[in-house]
Formats: C-alpha cells, sequence, structure tokens
C-alpha cells in the first residue's frame, strides 16, 4: 500500500556503505521520475547517475547533512550512501521547473522504499564546485542531491511537542522525526 510506503520513506543519512546499488536500479527509480507529472508538461529535469566508490567520493564531500544535528558531520566512511542521484534543471528546457523536482524526488524514494533502499534529498549543496567537480555542462543547474542506500538506521516519528520541529537522536542513535498531528495541519 501507497502508505506503508511513506511511512518507511523517511531521511536515512546513515547507510550500509558496501550495499551495492547498481546503475540498472538507478535507472529504474529515474525512470519512475520521468512518468511522473510535470508542470506544463515540460520535462525540464535531468539526472546525473552515480554507483561507483570513486564518483560517490567525488560528490560527498559537497553536501552538507542534517542542520539540526550541530554536533555530526555527516555520515562516516562505512555508513556513507552507496549511490546518488543528482536532480538538474535543463536551462535550455526551461529556466523554472515549478515543483516538478518534488514529484521526482518522491517518486525515486518510494521507488528506493520498495526495493528495499532508502534515501535522502539533499539540498544544502555547494553547487557550484560540484558542477566542478563532475565537469557538469552549464546547461545544467544542480536542484539537489538524493543520497541513497540501504538503511543503517532506524527512523522513528514522533507527535510533535509545541513548536518543536528539530529532529533529534536518542544514545541509541535512533533518529527522531516529530510530526504535527492531522487534526494540526487541516484548516476549516
Amino acid at each position: 500500500m501507497i502508505r506503508d510506503l511513506i511511512l518507511k520513506n523517511r531521511s536515512y543519512r546513515r547507510f550500509y556503505q558496501d550495499a551495492i546499488i547498481d546503475r540498472s536500479t538507478l535507472t529504474e527509480l529515474v525512470d519512475l521520475a520521468r512518468l511522473s507529472p510535470s508542470a506544463r508538461n515540460a520535462q525540464p529535469l535531468k539526472y546525473f547517475l552515480s554507483s561507483d566508490s570513486a564518483t560517490n567520493a567525488l560528490i560527498f564531500p559537497h553536501l552538507s547533512w542534517a542542520g539540526y544535528l550541530t554536533d555530526w558531520d555527516g555520515p562516516e566512511e562505512g555508513e556513507r550512501p552507496s549511490a546518488y542521484i543528482i536532480v538538474l534543471n535543463d536551462n535550455t528546457i526551461a529556466s523554472n521547473y515549478f515543483c516538478d523536482e518534488g514529484i521526482a524526488s518522491q517518486s525515486i524514494l518510494l521507488g528506493a522504499v520498495e526495493k528495499g533502499l532508502g534515501g535522502c534529498i539533499v539540498a544544502s549543496v555547494k553547487r557550484n564546485e560540484l558542477q566542478q567537480a563532475l565537469n557538469l555542462p552549464t546547461q545544467y543547474a544542480i536542484v539537489h542531491v538524493i543520497a541513497l542506500g540501504k538503511p543503517k538506521e532506524e527512523v522513528v516519528l514522533e507527535t510533535i511537542h509545541g513548536n518543536d520541529v528539530k529532529y533529534w537522536r536518542d544514545r541509541d542513535q535512533k533518529h527522531h522525526v516529530p510530526k504535527r498531528s492531522l487534526n494540526e495541519i487541516i484548516v476549516l
């Protein structure tokens, strides 16, 4: 059921780095994005796929992880993503991708969950540096990066208390994510 996939689709930030994701799996995930709706049907998004350790090593230092976890610099070696999908806007097609990146990324992540994988949309990216490191043509603008792998952490949904939306880790390294109640988000 879609609800089960959504409940399993968390922002995972630690992975079993040695669990390989092959390029064909990444291609299948991008195909889900390709088949998803697109504003004006412009389809301006393109995708850079990486599942080899050398390219992954080029991508990783240009990402920032978990802003609320101020004492954590991101996954250590051995817990890093085993693959990445970099979402790009092709500026020769459109300068505005409206909401396409969200639709496409959710499709990719739900497909990943269905395959027993997990991921995290990383929006805090040193875009210019990453563009240069990967030698991406200037017609492509990096929108964000989807980190993928076999999750190595447990993510627990919590009821929000007050207005504190900050996620946190307990001493067992379980990742807790507060969520607003359904009654709170539906406006009469």
